[in-house]
């Protein structure tokens, strides 16, 4: 299964369609997969799992959100101001 993982992310060109977001703006897609990414890492972190799978989430992130976001995001996670739960 870590096989498929892989080649999958090896694979990846830009973020797939997602049908629980099936509008034109973005924006809580890039939201979600940011999240989605942190807590991938968290819960795999807490088991001293491999976090490999958790890239994808970045992956996707990174090609739909403004740089900007992420980068006030991350500042808002290191001061424990994020308004998200992650």
């Amino acid at each position: 299964m870590a096989e498929a993982i892989d080649s999958k992310i090896k694979n990846y060109k830009t973020a797939p369609f997602d049908s629980r977001f099936p509008n034109t703006n973005q924006t809580r897609n890039c939201f979600q997969n940011y999240l989605d990414y942190h807590r991938c890492n968290k819960a795999l972190s807490s088991k001293d799992m491999d976090t490999t799978p958790c890239d994808w989430y970045q992956r996707v992130y990174k090609s739909i959100c403004p740089s900007g976001w992420v980068n006030g995001w991350d500042e808002g996670i290191d001061n424990g101001s994020f308004a998200g739960r992650v």
